[in-house]
This record gives structure tokens, sequence and C-alpha cells, in this order.
């Protein structure tokens, strides 16, 4: 994996998690795909670390910064300090009293927040970062946190009146595709393991899938296939979208 700036023909993958690098005065979110990592954004303390106010205003600075992230589908956030800082135990502790419906939401809402010694301000630093075993560990099991949240949600209306699901790619491409109102369609979810996402004779048409799905405000997650979640969705076809209708 290697940090990339947007050129025309390099391979980014698919968005896996969020790293957050915190600092004395400042935050760096980097966004990791499969293939890369992208710069997202900074953000600086306005102030001082010491006075609660701009703390809690620097703080509140770095969630509405992951908001878009959040909105593309990622739930799965790394918060890295250096060592013998608190920077990361106090962004935690403020998203657990401020934020918590973040860490509490039931489904495709729960945000997987975990704690990692480091530092990530650069992209030299990111790229030994994601070559740390521990790194490596902490996003596996975080990314297996949030697709066992996504299967708990399948599962729990897969045999709900309210609830449409589709396994054939034909099928889910004409329901995204058809047009309707967000209010008449219900919630919609479209889950998929890399390996499908990867099946050459599927690429273009599911790329375009995921690219329309995102414009159309439908929740999509990819999820690895060796991981229960993905061996689940795998034994399924690969690919599954359902609808929870309104009531």
């Amino acid at each position: 994996m290697e940090v990339v700036k947007r050129s025309r023909g390099y391979k980014r993958g698919y968005p896996v998690i969020c790293l957050v690098s915190l600092g004395f005065d400042h935050a760096v979110i980097w966004q990791i795909f499969s293939h890369s990592a992208k710069l997202y954004r900074s953000v600086k303390l306005s102030g001082m670390r010491n006075n609660r106010r701009d703390l809690y205003r620097f703080h509140e600075s770095i969630v509405d910064a992951l908001r878009s992230i959040f909105d593309e589908g990622v739930r799965s956030i790394v918060v890295a300090a250096p060592m013998k800082t608190a920077y990361a135990a106090d962004f935690l502790d403020h998203v657990q009293k401020h934020h918590s419906y973040l860490i509490q939401s039931e489904g495709l809402g729960k945000t997987t927040f975990v704690e990692l010694t480091g530092s990530a301000d650069t992209p030299s630093q990111v790229t030994e970062l994601v070559k740390n075993r521990k790194f490596r560990e902490l996003m596996l099991a975080s990314t297996s946190t949030e697709a066992d949240h996504i299967l708990d949600l399948f599962e729990k209306h897969l045999s709900g009146s309210h609830t449409a699901v589709l396994f054939s790619l034909k099928e889910i491409e004409d329901a995204v595709y058809t047009r309707g109102r967000p209010n008449q369609l219900g919630t919609r979810y479209l889950i998929l393991t890399d390996e499908y996402l990867n099946r050459k004779e599927n690429r273009s048409r599911v790329n375009r899938l995921l690219q329309i799905s995102k414009n159309r405000g439908i929740q999509t997650r990819i999820v690895e296939a060796q991981i229960p979640a993905g061996e689940r969705i795998g034994r399924l076809g690969g690919i599954v979208f359902f609808t929870l209708k309104a009531r």
C-alpha cells in the first residue's frame, strides 16, 4: 500500500478505514483504501490545548470533517497519537461524551473507533504505519466488527415483511437504476465482497453500480471475503441488495 495523489491510471482500490493522526495542535485525516492511502483533510487547533473550549472546538472540527467519510460508508476509524500523550484518549472521550450515537447506533450507522500509538502526519509515516503488524490487526478487527454489524442488520430484517432482498446483479441494477423518491423506496443497502468486486467479468458493471448507488444515497459496503460476514455474503453469491421499506 502506498500514499498517492489523484492521478490518471493509479489503482486506488475500495475504501477500507479512516486514519486520524493526532498531534499537539493538529489532526491529519487519511482515507485508507485497499491499495492506497490518500490525504483527506488537516485540522488545526485554534487556541490552546489546555483550554477546554479550544480543545472542544478542535475535537468538534475533527468529527465534522469525518462526517463526509461516514457518508461514503466508512465506519472504521483508527486514531493514532504519539507515545506518552493523551491526544487519542482525549478525542475518544469527547466522542463518547458528545457523539455517543456514533458508537451506540445499530446496523450501518454504528462506528468503530480504535486507538493506536504512532504518528501519521506525512506520507512516509503513513506508509510505515500501515505496514505495522499492530495496525493491520486493528484494521482487520475494526472492519470485521463493522461487517458483523452489517450482517446482523441484514439477517435481522431478512424475513421481515417490510424487507425486499435481491441477489442477482441484473435485478440489483434494475432496482438501483429505477428512479424514485427515497421516501417511496425506503432505506436501501448494497453489500458485496471484495472477491465479487474483483471478478473480471463483472468489474465494469459493478463499479458503475457502486458509483450510481453512491449518487442515489444507497448505503454501500464492501467486505473482505475471508471474514465471517464476507463468507456469509459469499454463500449468497457475493452481492446482496436489500431495502427496508417504510411501514
